[in-house]
């Protein structure tokens, strides 16, 4: 009688299964989208021309999107439509679509759908294209859509152009290399850095921009095409208009020093322990041109509380100043600030005394240069919950609206800014900061205010003797960085030595690959 029950059930139970999926693929909402994501679009082509229909298109018949092509500035390939979409994980991708002279009566914001079948995808001078698509096939929906502008670093298109193709997307801080001369213009092929990598900027000699006379520092919006090099095909920038230029500075400023390094709690005590390490870009008679430096400490506990309503000038225990006022340095060489024992790491560690030291200071029993208590620790110890930070200033004169030519911070949280009381670390423009947003342009002078929140994390545990070395590449011909600086923490022992924190260490099977000093290069 159980097995008889059993087999009853069983079989309704098939019944309802097969009624329910009956019902299921009639259901009036199951149709396939007839609009695919362009990212899906684009991961058919593997190689081969591709016939465009319902079946290669898996039931699709076209795509949606956002126009960023512009042939106003006579700068892009002729006929081509590029639209972009952001359908697919939400990842944005575009795609050109070749309809002659008709490309022209569109401009980047329109939304259109585009009728892909009966098209062809193809390679075509390096750029994926739609071919054998008409204006009939083109349908306007919309205008003057906001287009979110994407800053992508020129080392991440030079990884992986595909991903860019036919979307709009900027270069920020682009400054040209060689520096351009006043008569100077953008026609042809002009190598930008952008403190990621080396890029070209193509523009046509008929474009309408094309005899502008090239600035200092700008951004650059645009879209990706290609020069074929050697038989590669290699990505370049191109400028669609004027307006795709917002110019950031008409000269080049050189900063003599930069950090390059420090250690803020070494192994055992702390007195008389921290330090500073510099790189020069150029040669300095400090007696001549003195510079000053100024660290800041946000520990809850040090005098005066609160946010840093006189800046890097605080004093008390939160800012502690040194006058470089004598000795000299040559270009592309270290030299230090700190601790007068001279010790790499503490008490009992290795002797650097042989070291370029400008200033060799007892900070413990010493007050700083214009302002600062006597303090035995100058940077907080194994915690990011506060801010450390260090600044360099031309001269030795610091106050509270003093703006830095170069600065460094550890750390995210504490009390470091109040916009409404202008209280707060002025910072530099350098390859972490920057005093107007690049993108925004909106004035933002100080640490923890914009898009100026870049920091060093403190590893663990505190009390080990991690020197931060910041890794990076100043050319001193250009006058900024090429490479940006990325934290490379070294743990010391007390038998280290000065090369670990000056050379190419530590090596890794033999290479240098992940580790390296900040460097000077023309």
């Amino acid at each position: 009688m159980k097995r008889y029950i059993f087999n009853v059930f069983f079989c309704v139970g098939i019944l309802i299964c097969c009624w329910g999926c009956d019902t299921v693929g009639n259901f009036p909402g199951a149709t396939v989208n007839p609009d695919i994501a362009i990212y899906d679009l684009r991961s058919f082509y593997k190689g081969q021309d591709l016939k465009l229909t319902d079946e290669t298109l898996l039931g699709a018949t076209g795509i949606t999107g956002t126009v960023v092509s512009d042939h106003s500035g006579k700068n892009l390939p002729t006929g081509l439509l590029m639209v972009q979409d952001r359908l697919r994980l939400n990842e944005l991708r575009g795609i050109a679509i070749q309809i002659g002279d008709a490309a022209a009566e569109y401009v980047p914001g329109d939304s259109v759908r585009v009728n892909l079948i009966g098209g062809v995808m193809k390679r075509e001078n390096g750029l994926l294209v739609i071919q054998g698509v008409d204006k009939s096939a083109i349908n306007k929906i919309a205008s003057g859509r906001v287009i979110a502008v994407n800053r992508v670093p020129s080392s991440y298109i030079l990884a992986d152009p595909d991903k860019y193709e036919s979307t709009e997307l900027v270069i920020v801080k682009g400054g040209f290399d060689p520096i351009p001369e006043p008569t100077d213009t953008y026609a042809g092929d002009r190598l930008v850095n952008d403190g990621f990598d080396n890029f070209v900027l193509h523009t046509d000699a008929s474009a309408t921009f094309a005899q502008q006379v090239l600035p200092g520092m700008a951004n650059f919006f645009g879209v990706v095409g290609y020069t074929q090099v050697e038989g590669k095909w290699v990505p370049h920038l191109r400028i669609r208009r004027d307006s795709d230029i917002t110019v950031l500075s008409s000269t080049v400023s050189r900063a003599a020093i930069v950090i390059s390094g420090y250690i803020g709690d070494v192994e055992g005590t702390d007195l008389d322990g921290e330090y500073i390490q510099f790189l020069a870009t150029q040669d300095v008679d400090f007696s001549k041109t003195p510079y000053s430096v100024v660290t800041h400490n946000t520990n809850s506990g040090y005098q005066p509380t609160g946010v840093p309503v006189n800046g890097w000038a605080a004093g008390g225990k939160r800012s502690y100043k040194f006058d470089l006022k004598s000795g000299q340095v040559k270009k592309g060489t270290y030299f230090y600030v700190g601790n007068s024992a001279k010790l790499i790491n503490g008490v009992g560690s290795t002797s650097i005394a042989d070291a370029n030291w400008i200033v060799s200071r007892k900070t413990g029993s010493v007050k700083g240069d214009g302002f600062g208590d006597v303090n035995t620790d100058l940077f907080l110890n194994g915690t990011s919950a506060f801010t450390d930070a260090i600044a360099v200033f031309e001269g030795t004169a610091v106050t509270k609206s003093s703006v830095p030519i170069d600065v460094i911070v550890t750390g995210y949280n504490g009390a470091i800014l109040n916009v409404a009381q202008e209280a707060g670390l002025r910072i530099a423009n350098t390859d972490w900061y920057d005093i107007i947003n690049p993108v925004t342009l909106q004035q933002q002078p100080f640490y923890k205010q914009g898009s100026n929140t870049i920091y060093l994390a403190r590893p663990a545990p505190a009390d080990a003797g991690w020197f931060y070395k910041l890794g990076g590449e100043y050319n001193v011909r250009l006058g900024r960085w090429v490479k940006a600086r990325s934290q490379r923490t070294v743990d010391l022992s007390k038998q280290s030595t000065i090369e670990e924190i000056e050379g190419e260490f530590p090596k890794a099977n033999g290479t240098n690959e992940g580790w390296y000093a900040t460097k000077v290069i023309e």
